[in-house]
Parts: C-alpha cells; sequence; structure tokens
C-alpha cells in the first residue's frame, strides 16, 4: 500500500491542485456553497513537541519535534493508538518546528526553528509511520529571514511559501534627543516549495502615519501572509507594540491602534502599504499557524489577538481593504469576556473552526497558562458554538498548528499537556465529533496538530 501510494503521488498533487483550484474559482464567482474536496487514501500525520531539557516549562516545546503518519481510517477508529514520542521521526529544529503539509497530505514541509539548522527548509515525502523521505535540496533562509522565520504555506497548489520578519525596531531622534519614531527593516520572501529554491526578496522600512509614529506606534512583528483571491497581492499580520517618546523605552501598556495589515504585490513583493481595521484593535499576526484564509465568497478573513474587546475575526475584501461593515465579535457570540483566538481555520462555506481562550478559564498547574477551548464558527451567521469535547484545565492550544480538512470532516489532536488524548473528527456542517485514535503522551509534552 506504501508503494501504492508513493507511485501516484505526483498525480494526486497534481489532481488534488486542480480540485482545489476549481473549486475556489467556483466559489468565488458565485458565492454559493461547494462540497469541499476529499483526497482518497491520504495520510493523517500527527505532530508532538517535546519540552525543553534546560529549566523546562511543560507544555514549552523548547526540545524538538516529532511527527509520525497514520491512514485516514486509523485515524479514525478509536481502537487505534499512536505513540509519536516513541515512534515518530524527529524534524530538524532545536525548538517546535514550524510545519506545513500539501493540500493532499502526501508531502511535508518544514523550515527548523532556531539553532544551527534554523531557518533551513526541507521537504518529504509521507510514506506512513515514521517514514518520511527527504526529497529535493535544502534551502536556507536564515540571512533573509533569521533563524527564526515565520512563514507559511499559500494556497496555490502547494507551490509557493512565504516567509516574513522585521529586525529589532530602532528607536530613531533627533541629535537634541527629540523622539521621531521607531522602526525596524522588515524583508518578505517568496519561497519555491516545489524546486526548493528562493523566488524573491524584498526589504523596506514599513512607515506608519507621522502622527501614530510620532506617538511611538511601529510594527513589532510580520507573520502569517495570504494571498487574495486575484492572486496580485499578499495580506501580511502584523503584531504592533510602542514606544513610549519621554523615555525611548517599550510601553507595555498604551491604547492600541486599529488592527492593521501590510499589503504587498505579489509575485513582485513590492510597494509595501498598511491598511487598518476600525472594527478589531488587536493584532493580527497569529502565533504559529495560519491566522488569515481566503474563503468561499472571495474575502479574506483574519483573527485578531490581544485585542481590549476581545478577539475578533475580520473581513478585507476584493480590493484589498478592511471591511468596516462587516462586525463578528467572539465574545459576542459565546457570550464571554477578552477572548482570545490562538489558533483557527476556515473550513468552507463560511464555517470556521477555532481555538481560544477566555477570561475565567482555568489556569494550568502544569503549564501555567489558561485552559483552551474549541467552536465552531458561523461567520455568515455570526454565531459560535463551543464543540463538545472532554476539556481538561491543562488543554494547552497556543502552540496548535496542524488542521486537516478533508471533505466536511475537520481532525484536530486533542490533549492536555502530559496526558494522553485523542484525534477528533469534528463535522464542519453540524458540530458533532467522532472520537478517533488515542494519542499517547509524555511528561511536558504536548500535540502540536494534524497534517
Amino acid at each position: 500500500m506504501k508503494r501504492k501510494f508513493f507511485n501516484l503521488l505526483a498525480f494526486t498533487t497534481v489532481f488534488g491542485s486542480l480540485l482545489f483550484t476549481t473549486s475556489c474559482s467556483d466559489d468565488d464567482s458565485n458565492g454559493g456553497s461547494t462540497e469541499p474536496p476529499i483526497t482518497e487514501g491520504r495520510w493523517i500525520t500527527v505532530a508532538g513537541a517535546i519540552m525543553g531539557t534546560d529549566e523546562g516549562v511543560p507544555g514549552d516545546g523548547n526540545g524538538g519535534t516529532l511527527i509520525y503518519s497514520v491512514s485516514k481510517e486509523d485515524a479514525k477508529d478509536p481502537n487505534k493508538t499512536i505513540d509519536v514520542f516513541e515512534n515518530g521521526y524527529v524534524v530538524p529544529s532545536a525548538r517546535t518546528a514550524r510545519l506545513q503539509s500539501s493540500e493532499d497530505g502526501f508531502t511535508f514541509f518544514n523550515i527548523a526553528y532556531g539553532g544551527g539548522n534554523g531557518g533551513e527548509f526541507s521537504k518529504y515525502v509521507v510514506g506512513g509511520g515514521q517514514n518520511f523521505s527527504p526529497v529535493g535540496g535544502i534551502v536556507n533562509i536564515s540571512q533573509y529571514a533569521s533563524a527564526n522565520p515565520r512563514w507559511v504555506k499559500l494556497f496555490d497548489g502547494d507551490k509557493t511559501g512565504v516567509a516574513v520578519n522585521v529586525t529589532a525596531p530602532v528607536v530613531n531622534s533627533t541629535e537634541d534627543g527629540t523622539y521621531i519614531n521607531t522602526r525596524g527593516t522588515a524583508t518578505v520572501l517568496s519561497l519555491d516549495m516545489q524546486n526548493s529554491l528562493i523566488s524573491a526578496t524584498k526589504s523596506y522600512e514599513i512607515a506608519l502615519s507621522q502622527a501614530e509614529e510620532a506617538l511611538g506606534h511601529h510594527i513589532f512583528r510580520l507573520d502569517a501572509p495570504v494571498l487574495n483571491a486575484a492572486q496580485d497581492k499578499l495580506i501580511i499580520g502584523t503584531w504592533m507594540r510602542k514606544t513610549d517618546p519621554a523615555t525611548g523605552t517599550n510601553q507595555a501598556q498604551f491604547e492600541r491602534l486599529g488592527s492593521k495589515s501590510v499589503v504587498v504585490d505579489y509575485p513582485s513583493l513590492e510597494n509595501p502599504t498598511i491598511i487598518t481595521s476600525t472594527v478589531g484593535f488587536g493584532d493580527t499576526s497569529g502565533y504559529r499557524s495560519f491566522n488569515s484564509f481566503l474563503a468561499n465568497d472571495g474575502n479574506i478573513y483574519q483573527a485578531t489577538q490581544r485585542d481590549a474587546g476581545g478577539s475578533h475575526i475580520l473581513r478585507i475584501n476584493q480590493n484589498n481593504t478592511y471591511d468596516n461593515s462587516f462586525v463578528f465579535s467572539l465574545d459576542a457570540a459565546l457570550g464571554v469576556t477578552n477572548s482570545y483566538i490562538e489558533n483557527w481555520r476556515y473550513v468552507g462555506n463560511g464555517i470556521a473552526i477555532v481555538m481560544y481562550t477566555h477570561d475565567g478559564a482555568a489556569e494550568s498547574t502544569l503549564s501555567g497558562q489558561a485552559q483552551s477551548y474549541i467552536a465552531r464558527v458561523d461567520l455568515n451567521a455570526k454565531t459560535a458554538q463551543q464543540i463538545d469535547l472532554p476539556y481538561d484545565q491543562d488543554l494547552y492550544l497556543f502552540q496548535y498548528q496542524g488542521f486537516v480538512v478533508d471533505g466536511y470532516d475537520v481532525y484536530v489532536t486533542f490533549a492536555p499537556v502530559g496526558k494522553d488524548g485523542n484525534i477528533y473528527i469534528i463535522n464542519s456542517q453540524t458540530g458533532a465529533v467522532t472520537k478517533g485514535a488515542k494519542l499517547v503522551n509524555r511528561p511536558g509534552n504536548h500535540f502540536i496538530g494534524a497534517f
């Protein structure tokens, strides 16, 4: 069976890409509901993060990453057991790797995060179990995007990855010490994942308005780029910070500006501009996963973090500007306060699966982190409902990265830090949950996704 999958890899990748592209094209033209594609015979790859060895904190993931793949049938079987920490393939990365998989699950991508090989891109053919066969050359992007790169794969048929970086912001003042602004140099890099080479890089300072910069506001981090429907612009999320102009030091508490994103031309990566939301007032960079998605209606939906009014999901229209008539507050939808979207995935037809926490959530005695939850969100109806799962105060999904969407099935790994758990399959139409394979854990370790 493994040989059959390998021989069909090229055909399946092309067919899956065409199917995905066709679905998006149909959705963009009519805005209607379509059945998401199903990939027969795909692998489900489970990723686990190891606790750091030097003064490690449970759930920190600083000890590296392992991956292990199983068939869809085994992933769905609660009588099957997956022990990724005993049997998994070690992914090159000093800390928690930033992982991606092809749309059909047959190819796996990684850029090492930290350490001597930080910034190295590698690609693997998935063969089942711990069998991940390197294919293509290794490309090191660290000189452009640092040894701790922030990157995602574009949904363009698995052709392109985009990494982004901002150098440490520098305070600029006049000769007499009068504060001017704080800026870092931004770099945007496109990576040809099929041929394993760097396609293009551009670097520039990205200025806010003069009034905003005079107050000390600046871009601290870029992350989570997404390609628009016309495939001529990248929308890049931002994490904002503020310098105290009187002292030149970082100001921890400040009144936030409206949520911002950087828009650059694609594929040239030129002409950076900034767009600003008046609905959200949080950051739009996410953490280690996608934070913006092109939806069936041709618009981009983007989550906020560190938002004073709780997390929002914002809409960016096909003119590449924020649609401030669209208001979705997770607080309002769930009836909670100060919600925080840790990770999420648009799964089709206006539905999203959201991992989040909120005020009043139990605090883990292991990790010190607030407990996580999962909700099904209907962006069209602007509603949300917590999914019925066996929650635990040690459930920590802040570092989560991978959701598998296969038809109406959404596969997630669900286990508290240091405790066994299971794969669960969520029906995106109904929210119904099916318990799948058992996940064997180790003290201090946690699972960071299904791919």
